[in-house]
């Protein structure tokens, strides 16, 4: 890395030039970005602009998370719920600042897997890649199980919901044929539109219903077990950190990140609260999730249909997140990323049908909405979008931790940061996999409605 861009490192993370001598000497040298020289390259993958980045963010992020909340609000109260959704907002934004200058200081990341190398060597680079490859790919099982619901919901079980799910699967394939992030940002697009609509759409059928009898509360009796599970439903709804790095190495100019993440944090945390609070308090505690059922017999069709280009267009957007880990695995530093010949389309399109069909499974293996988010969000998210900023913080400032009350407070607020990620994690873990076990029933790998 040259002078000037280590210098440009902004204080939050400093540079290398407080690290002891010895340790200096002893960094690893990596390439100037993960892409390389693409002047002549038939596929160019740096051409995101900043505005790009942020509506393929949204796309990936506000989906299926928002249609979970307002679920949490019923099972925490209303007053925990609104805490918990804008702090971990805020700490979301925090992280991803993070992450953006975790990839100043080493541009060459393209994933997870290789700021995994970077923290543990070898073993995380394989650690952080499984990682990254598995929770893209359960995101991805969660959007063909909740096709089934839409379009059980929509046809009232018209059919095995087997088939629906296998539907789903062949048109996200199909969606998934293109190979840079830049041709998914139409298809990110629609996927906002979409969500976006259906919402509104929600929200007015259940204002239009007129409020229920039960009424709001400020505060609920619960338990860890359900308490938590609306956390992990939170959490979920925060996931779009596991492709920052694949953001940012095909951002023009990745310097203009922090502009997109402002974008998506600021639209994703108004929406989701006012979304949460609306819906919540005209269907009160009975409030469905997926919430877009909470709309009323014909209004929660038409949510649904609406919501057909985020079902299945936010599915394929953080898919193509694991397809391009496993694609660029295989052909990093070769020109075949940058070919259309047989070897490398037949190479995408392989990689793609594998994992697409692998997600099939999940979603016909555990069929309950709530089960498989909360399950996604212990086991990833918790250390994706929070535990790991920590970690990458505290990596860049070795040897500054307590140079001044300022790195002080950053150390203590790092180190939080990584206990909480470890909390979801344990925790989530605990009461997801209570939640699968005491949901199991017939309804696996079944023709019957998951409506």
């Amino acid at each position: 890395m040259s002078p000037d861009a280590v210098s440009s490192v902004p204080d939050v993370v400093d540079s290398e030039a407080g690290w002891p001598e010895d340790e200096k000497k002893s960094l690893p040298q990596y390439p100037v970005d993960a892409f390389g020289d693409e002047s002549n390259a038939e596929v160019k993958y740096k051409t995101m602009e900043w505005w790009q980045t942020g509506m393929f963010m949204i796309a990936e992020s506000v989906s299926l998370g928002v249609l979970s909340l307002p679920a949490t609000l019923a099972q925490l109260g209303l007053a925990p719920a609104l805490v918990l959704i804008i702090g971990l907002g805020l700490l979301a934004t925090y992280t991803g600042y993070v992450i953006s200058q975790f990839h100043q200081r080493y541009p060459h990341i393209q994933n997870l897997a290789d700021a995994g190398e970077i923290l543990l060597g070898a073993f995380g680079r394989e650690l952080f890649g499984i990682g990254q490859l598995l929770f893209s790919i359960f995101i991805m099982g969660s959007h063909i199980l909740t096709f089934s619901v839409m379009m059980n919901t929509i046809t009232e079980h018209g059919t095995c919901t087997m088939v629906f799910t296998t539907v789903g699967f062949v048109i996200c394939m199909v969606g998934s044929l293109p190979r840079t992030m830049k041709n998914m940002t139409y298809i990110s697009c629609a996927s906002f539109i979409s969500i976006f609509t259906a919402v509104i759409i929600t929200m007015v059928g259940v204002g239009v219903q007129g409020r229920v009898s039960s009424s709001l509360q400020a505060t609920v009796d619960t338990n860890l077990f359900h308490a938590f599970t609306a956390v992990t439903n939170i959490v979920f709804a925060y996931c779009a950190h596991v492709a920052f790095f694949g953001l940012l190495a095909e951002m023009r100019e990745p310097r203009d990140f922090p502009k997109a993440l402002y974008m998506l944090q600021t639209f994703e945390i108004i929406f989701y609260v006012v979304a949460a609070v609306v819906i919540y308090y005209y269907a009160g505690q009975d409030v469905t999730s997926p919430a877009l059922g909470s709309a009323g017999p014909v209004l929660k069709k038409v949510a649904y249909g609406i919501a057909i280009p985020t079902i299945v267009g936010a599915g394929i957007v953080n898919g193509h997140i694991g397809l391009k880990y496993i694609y660029v695995r295989l052909f990093r530093g070769t020109d075949r990323m940058h070919r259309r010949d047989l070897v490398s389309i037949g190479s995408w399109v392989a990689i793609g049908l594998s994992c697409w069909i692998i997600a099939w499974i999940i979603a016909d293996a555990i069929p309950v909405f709530s089960d498989l988010l909360s399950l996604i969000s212990s086991l990833f998210a918790s250390w994706f979008s929070y535990g790991l900023g920590g970690v990458y913080w505290l990596h860049i400032n070795r040897g500054q931790w307590f140079s001044s009350p300022r790195k002080i407070c950053l150390t203590i607020l790092n180190v939080l940061i990584v206990l909480i990620g470890g909390c979801m994690c344990g925790l989530g873990l605990y009461v997801s996999g209570k939640a699968i076990h005491d949901d199991a029933s017939t309804n696996t790998f079944s023709c019957a409605s998951n409506a």
